[in-house]
């Protein structure tokens, strides 16, 4: 499975116009955390990656994909390992924010596919629902 619409971080500021259609190529059966509550968005890679193993008391050398949301809500980060190094991606919301645990959930494993769903901004908590392709009412343009 691909996740669609990330940008590694690197390409993210000043137009990032050539990254658009970058991808992640996550294996099949990979997992997905959320790291619940607010992150500093300032953070790198290797700060994120320091959070994940005294924080969150998992690996995050061992494949799985770590993602933190910023205190607005419109920027995420993803810290991914894929064996042979460390990647950090970023998407940000133009309009809307991205939907989010509460802080007392702890830590939230999601599918891959929930995450794309994510990505996109639509609700993943619901995906099977009718109407799941909706994008949450904050993320509807008004008219």
């Amino acid at each position: 499975m691909r996740i669609p619409a990330l940008i590694p971080v690197g390409l993210a500021g000043g137009g990032g116009q050539s990254a658009v259609g970058a991808m992640i190529p996550v294996r099949s059966g990979v997992r997905v955390w959320l790291a619940v509550g607010h992150t500093d968005m300032r953070r790198g890679m290797n700060s994120l990656a320091l959070q994940v193993q005294e924080v969150l008391k998992r690996d995050p050398h061992a494949g799985d994909l770590y993602v933190f949301r910023g205190r607005r809500g419109h920027l995420i980060k993803i810290l991914w390992h894929d064996g042979i190094g460390m990647s950090l991606y970023a998407k940000r919301l133009e309009r809307g924010r991205f939907l989010w645990p509460s802080p007392a959930d702890g830590i939230v494993a999601i599918s891959a596919a929930q995450l794309a769903y994510m990505l996109d901004g639509i609700d993943w908590r619901n995906q099977c629902a009718p109407g799941a392709r909706r994008r949450p009412a904050e993320s509807r343009p008004l008219t």
